[in-house]
């Protein structure tokens, strides 16, 4: 990332990408710490403790229209423009990334697994909620009862500690991390973009039970996408 630019907080008040602004705070700072990541509720999910260093995280996730002003493309099943892009596999948010990378001199992408729950709990200003922001996840999120069986315009529902919408539920969030059992080491390989395994999707979303919207919940998937499946930005600090 260039030097000379102000934290992407500032600079995003008035950094123009082609026809694209994005909007005023579109990223949250979220300050580093250590916190218990995952749970003693389910196989594969030991609570272990983690340190995260500061980044930055996008407010929503990556809507059509944002994908559209990057990619020139919608491939998303459930048409709106401030809905969630959905149908689109981990390689298609490595190609998002990268282009608008290119685009503005910022070097975007995706969150690693830590990064997700660490933001998704709130950071160091966790409530330790079984969702993103609430013990109530109708109150945070949309999911199987009461999402009409569809995507929902992302921001609706209350944020989070930090002010982030749609951790639970909406759609799946692709991670950059490759599937590894816990405890989470951030060295062990499982950062690796080159390989081939399959990768961590976290959150939920617009079809599923609210056990699979649970902050800890973890889901294995190959590189492929369909309409529950979304992703979000992050950035490191300038």
């Amino acid at each position: 990332m260039p030097t000379n630019h102000p934290n992407p907080t500032q600079a995003h008040t008035h950094l123009q990408t082609g026809n694209l602004l994005l909007p005023k705070n579109y990223f949250v700072q979220v300050q580093g710490g250590s916190f218990n990541m995952g749970s003693d509720k389910e196989a594969g999910e030991k609570r272990h403790k983690v340190t995260v260093p500061t980044f930055y995280i996008a407010r929503y996730p990556v809507t059509q229209a944002l994908w559209e002003a990057v990619m020139g493309n919608n491939p998303s099943y459930f048409k709106g423009s401030e809905h969630p892009v959905e149908n689109v596999s981990w390689r298609d948010a490595q190609a998002f990334c990268e282009k608008l990378s290119k685009t503005t001199g910022y070097r975007y992408r995706l969150p690693t697994e830590a990064e997700w729950e660490f933001a998704a709990r709130g950071g160091i200003n966790s409530q330790n909620y079984t969702y993103a922001g609430s013990n109530n996840l109708h109150e945070v999120g949309w999911y199987g009862e009461n999402s009409h069986q569809q995507t929902k315009p992302v921001g609706l529902k209350k944020p989070n500690e930090l002010g982030i919408y749609d951790m639970s539920g909406n759609v799946w969030e692709w991670c950059s991390s490759l599937y590894r059992r816990y405890p989470y080491k951030a060295d062990d390989g499982r950062e690796d973009l080159t390989d081939t395994g399959n990768r961590v999707c976290r959150g939920g979303s617009w079809d599923d039970d609210a056990r699979y919207c649970r902050l800890a919940y973890r889901v294995i998937l190959p590189d492929f996408g369909n309409g529950r499946i979304g992703f979000r930005l992050a950035v490191a600090p300038v």
